[in-house]
């Protein structure tokens, strides 16, 4: 029998017949690794402990202790189980497909009753049911009529159509969790009993097209949660609740900052406090970009549809464009248009005007450009998620040899905002080349190299993320970190040999010649609308006092302090102070608790004792004690304090 060799993490190697299952593998270590073993990495695969190896590989044997590894599959196993309990409990309900997602998994289940909450009870109980029985997980391969006759046969109309899907030549693999049959790729545990039944908890039921087409039927999809111990959980649910008391669309309504509405769908109509913020954090931003060696320019919002063609977004992205269709005075045949849904090719024009030099480069090029994007309205969420929206955008071109000093000093750049914005900790995600893309292998690869290279030059690790980079080039990632925990991608860089070459973009090189810039394309903000609603929920609508959008409100006590009131109101505003006077006749309290809903930050107390001393009584956000300060002195330390970062 053929001999195949295996080598483990520590560099041992072993001969195994070929054909040799993970299992077998692990068994022949130790009885105590057969018994922990969930899965094996194969050459960096994760592979099921059923599976036959048939080559020599690099191999290593996975625990629960593996925290990847045994997420994926608890997750995973725990799809297929839930499957199982929906068809114990109603036998009639048709099932589709359940795959792993963040935190989670979700199936979709074709029934005629929807799911109530009750349901999602028995399902979880009928769930840890199947995992204390610890029934067996097998898996067989199956020929592609074998598996369709099997379907046709349990009435899986669903499960009939993914067999006909999948390409010739990958295997149709069956998995069994005990009686319970499901297609799957797989891998998956070795017993139910593996699975964490104080682990997991099922949150919800949502719609769902079948295959994303609403033309198909009406799916209901239930969700769940699932984690390696009761702990972690406990953790996620809690975070889960915070994340609720922060949601950036209710604190929007509180602190009246934004309302959406149906006859503008993805667009955000800004309230005054919004705007405050909105305008306060573009002037910070336009500050910052021009200490930085920015020129701001400006580019128009609709474009001839021949210079998207040109650019590659007609072919690459026209789905997620809005054209505009425009009856020409005197044209036989309608213009075609569309929304700018990205800034890069109109900075292109400009560059284009006029010789540029390599003395020239780099030219940093900024736009706060409006775009409009089409997004399903199922995808839409809140500000977070819309059609209409504003990037801090910006294109740096560049000789090659640039490529390096540049990408360190925006990382440097980016790192400055984020601070300044209260947020400390990034990471840096490396996207490469999807599949739909523009360009040859041969500049792509160029293109990547010289990222990586100039990432790593810059003293910057990164983790990868295949497939996600741009049509036209490989980016950066850039992934803050809010003050719950949450992961939030926001800015990026991207290097591109592309467009400037569609386009026909040149510099006039020191030896005379053309040459083609290469274009940086970078966002530190993102979107305006996105980053806002994360700085709302990060701080859970107490923003920092620079940034708030009503910053100060000076209440009266009793009505003869009204005078006082209006005096102080005036002194913080002629100081650059958002501030605002109330002289209701309501009682000091309620103003408090309704001020302290909009989450202002400063809520200044003034009653007689008070006027008398020239004084306010000072209340902070979310504290309970107060202090009393002289006039001059609250008027000066807060004018400090409402200085932006970048001016102080």
């Amino acid at each position: 029998m053929a001999q195949i060799s295996l080598t483990f993490p520590d560099g041992n190697v072993r001969h195994y017949p070929a054909g040799v299952t993970a299992a077998e593998v692990a068994a022949s270590i130790a009885p105590s690794l057969a018994k922990a073993a969930i899965s094996a990495s194969l050459d960096g695969r994760h592979y099921d402990l059923q599976w036959p190896i048939t080559a020599d590989a690099a191999i290593a044997i996975h625990t629960m202790k593996d925290d990847a590894q045994a997420l994926e599959l608890i997750r995973h196993d725990l799809a297929h189980v839930m499957a199982r309990a929906v068809q114990e409990i109603w036998p009639e309900v048709k099932v589709t497909i359940g795959p792993v997602i963040e935190n989670g998994w979700y199936y979709d289940f074709d029934r005629s009753e929807p799911f109530t909450p009750e349901d999602l009870g028995q399902i979880e109980a009928k769930m840890k049911e199947i995992i204390n029985r610890r029934d067996p997980v097998t898996t067989e391969t199956w020929d592609r009529d074998r598996a369709i006759r099997h379907y046709e046969a349990m009435n899986e109309p669903y499960k009939v159509e993914l067999v006909g899907m999948i390409p010739e030549g990958q295997p149709i693999r069956m998995y069994w969790h005990g009686h319970w049959q499901d297609l799957c790729r797989g891998p998956h545990l070795q017993h139910t009993g593996q699975l964490p039944a104080d682990a997991f908890k099922l949150m919800s039921v949502a719609g769902a097209y079948w295959r994303g087409d609403s033309s198909r039927p009406m799916l209901q999809r239930i969700y769940g949660v699932a984690f390696r111990n009761r702990d972690d959980l406990k953790a996620h649910l809690t975070m889960l609740e915070e994340a609720a008391k922060r949601d950036h669309r209710k604190l929007g309504r509180e602190m009246d900052l934004f309302h959406m509405q149906e006859e503008a769908p993805g667009q955000v109509f800004w309230h005054p406090n919004g705007w405050n913020i909105y305008v306060t954090l573009q002037d910070y931003m336009r500050r910052m970009q021009r200490r930085d060696g920015y020129v701001e320019v400006n580019t128009p919002q609709v474009v001839d549809r021949r210079l998207w063609e040109a650019s590659g977004h007609w072919e690459k992205y026209q789905e997620h464009m809005f054209i505009v269709e425009v009856d020409e005075e005197h044209a036989r045949e309608k213009s075609i248009n569309a929304l700018k849904p990205m800034n890069c090719p109109c900075h292109v024009q400009i560059f284009n005007v006029g010789l540029k030099s390599y003395r020239d480069l780099p030219l940093r090029m900024a736009e706060f450009g409006s775009c409009n994007r089409y997004e399903p309205s199922g995808a839409l969420h809140g500000i977070m998620r819309v059609r209409g929206f504003t990037q801090d955008d910006a294109h740096i071109f560049c000789r090659e040899d640039q490529i390096e000093v540049e990408t360190k000093k925006f990382i440097e750049f980016l790192s400055t905002v984020y601070h300044d914005l209260g947020f400390e900790q990034f990471k840096i995600k490396f996207s490469d080349r999807p599949e739909k893309r523009a360009g040859s292998d041969e500049v792509w690869d160029k293109a990547e190299g010289a990222l990586m290279a100039a990432t790593k030059a810059a003293g910057y690790d990164f983790s990868m993320n295949p497939g996600e980079g741009a049509f036209y080039g490989p980016k950066l990632e850039f992934v803050l970190t809010d003050a719950i925990g949450r992961d939030w991608q926001c800015g990026t860089l991207q290097v591109d040999f592309v467009l400037p070459d569609r386009l026909d973009a040149n510099y006039i090189g020191e030896d005379g010649a053309k040459h083609r810039p290469v274009m940086l394309h970078r966002a530190t903000l993102g979107s305006f609308e996105r980053f806002i609603g994360i700085l709302i929920e990060s701080h859970a609508g107490k923003l920092p006092f620079w940034i708030a959008p009503r910053q100060v409100v000076v209440a009266s006590i009793v009505s003869d302090a009204d005078p006082f009131v209006l005096e102080v109101a005036a002194a913080l505003k002629a100081a650059g102070i958002r501030a605002e006077a109330d002289i209701r006749n309501e009682k000091i309290n309620y103003k408090v608790r309704e001020h302290s809903v909009g989450k202002v930050p400063v809520i200044l107390a003034v009653g007689m004792k008070e006027v008398e001393d020239r004084t306010v009584s000072v209340r902070r956000l979310g504290e309970t004690r107060t202090e009393t300060v002289s006039f001059a002195d609250i008027v000066a330390s807060l004018a400090a304090e409402a200085t932006p970062p970048d001016l102080r």
